[in-house]
């Protein structure tokens, strides 16, 4: 893994294309409304029955502030009363959730999103817990992944000792970029210090692990002003990076359109920024895990990555893909056994569903066997870098070329381009076709037609 990426920006240039993050495979795009109540029922009977160990996703969707750049589900208000009415209902869901499930079942991973989950109070995030630990089998010996997002202009000191009391060992850090021009143009303002005074209370209260989220191609970046945000990133020395490209939607997304597009830095000043990123950060010691994300050697992600027991579900890259992944909250999308299931993501109608004592789940897809096979194919790939036909053909009883031989064409392009080695018996994604392995993944997907890439970000 030391040579885990080679740039080669003619590569580059032809396959950076719109795709995928696979997060899910299917992926939530083909979701529908044919899944329900009754589905979701079923599978958790079924997980019951297995006794598989749990992940639990708790989304609190409330910002005092708006991001311009941001995609994700969330509702703007500085009335943090807002936030009642809704507890009230997410704790209706855990209750109605857990009941369907084993006691037995132990919780090894846990993460609040969002939203800014430190928008809730000390006493409501107390409560929350004290829920959850009532209704779910949260582990108590700090043995489990227990993660919460940061916002360090919603946290301090008194904070970050309320959630290592409750059970948190990780803490996921929203910076995007330190360059105040930046800044002022997605309306964040957050500066150094206040991101180092929650880093180091983290580590003085023992935080297992600390993650950083940079974003690049935001209005007014530089390869100059974003390698000195990443150099200043490096100093703080955090376990984990995500480095996440910006895809500008304006169309989908309305806080986007506050953007000044004529700002956003060109596809050339980006491939500059991610390939002085790569640099710098390899420099300092991170290993390239795979898409955006980068973690020093002894961080749990390079270790499960050189064991090739690494996962990826809807919380990314994972140690804990063997879980049956609860999402609780507006939006929150669940993934048991075969089932993706998700909430409704307009905040009234997850509120009136729960009023109604009726699980808020309003659309989803169960896996077929040619979904599962194919889901197989891509974890491999997008974690591992590499597949091997055999362990396909053992566990789907398939002959993997046979399966696949209308694909054969393509792959054999990419292999001449230098992204991929193919022979009989495996597909090696070299070095160079590291940072585009999700184009080497669409070529399984058989749900990717030209009008649904359009939906996605680039690659890079």
């Amino acid at each position: 893994m030391l040579d885990a990426i080679r740039w080669d920006t003619d590569l580059i240039r032809r396959y950076d294309l719109a795709g995928p993050r696979y997060t899910s495979y299917p992926t939530a795009l083909q979701f529908d409304g044919h899944v329900g109540s009754f589905d979701l029922f079923h599978a958790l009977r079924d997980s019951r029955k297995a006794q598989r160990p749990l992940s639990l996703y708790v989304h609190v969707p409330f910002c005092a502030n708006i991001c311009y750049y941001c995609a994700c589900n969330k509702v703007i208000t500085k009335d943090r009363g807002r936030a009642l009415p809704y507890l009230q209902r997410l704790e209706q869901e855990i209750q109605l959730i857990a009941c369907h499930l084993d006691p037995a079942q132990k919780v090894e991973q846990l993460h609040f999103g969002g939203g800014t989950p430190t928008f809730l109070s000390h006493d409501e995030l107390r409560q929350l817990m004290a829920r959850l630990r009532k209704s779910f089998n949260l582990l108590d010996d700090d043995s489990g992944d227990y993660g919460i997002e940061i916002d360090p202009r919603e946290a301090d000191w008194s904070t970050m000792g309320l959630l290592r009391e409750l059970g948190f060992n990780r803490v996921s850090i929203g910076l995007q970029d330190l360059d105040p021009a930046v800044q002022r143009a997605v309306n964040r303002l957050q500066s150094l210090e206040q991101t180092r005074a929650v880093i180091d209370a983290a580590r003085t209260l023992q935080f297992r692990s600390i993650n950083i989220d940079l974003i690049y191609g935001l209005p007014r970046q530089t390869p100059e002003n974003f390698a000195r945000t990443v150099d200043e990133v490096i100093a703080l020395q955090p376990d984990r990076l995500s480095v996440f490209n910006y895809a500008h939607l304006p169309e989908r997304f309305m806080p986007q359109r506050r953007i000044n597009s004529d700002e956003l830095p060109t596809p050339a000043q980006k491939l500059e920024m991610l390939q002085g990123t790569i640099q710098q950060l390899t420099a300092a010691g991170y290993r390239y895990i795979g898409m955006d994300h980068f973690a020093l050697p002894d961080d749990e992600l390079a270790i499960a990555q050189e064991e090739s027991t690494l996962q990826r579900n809807f919380q990314g890259y994972t140690t804990h893909g063997h879980c049956d992944l609860i999402g609780l909250g507006v939006s929150a999308i669940s993934q048991i056994g075969d089932l993706y299931c998700q909430n409704s993501s307009d905040l009234n109608q997850y509120q009136n569903a729960l009023a109604c004592v009726q699980p808020a789940t309003n659309r989803g897809l169960l896996c077929n066997a040619d979904d599962r096979l194919r889901r197989a194919v891509i974890q491999q790939l997008i974690c591992h870098f590499s597949l091997e036909f055999a362990r396909i053909e053992h566990d789907f009883n398939i002959d993997f070329q046979g399966y696949f031989a209308d694909l054969w064409p393509q792959l054999q392009i990419m292999a001449g381009d230098g992204l991929i080695e193919i022979d009989n018996e495996k597909i090696s994604v070299l070095p160079a076709g590291r940072l585009l392995v999700r184009s080497v993944c669409m070529v399984f997907d058989a749900y990717l037609g030209e009008q649904n890439r359009q939906r996605f970000s680039r690659v890079i």
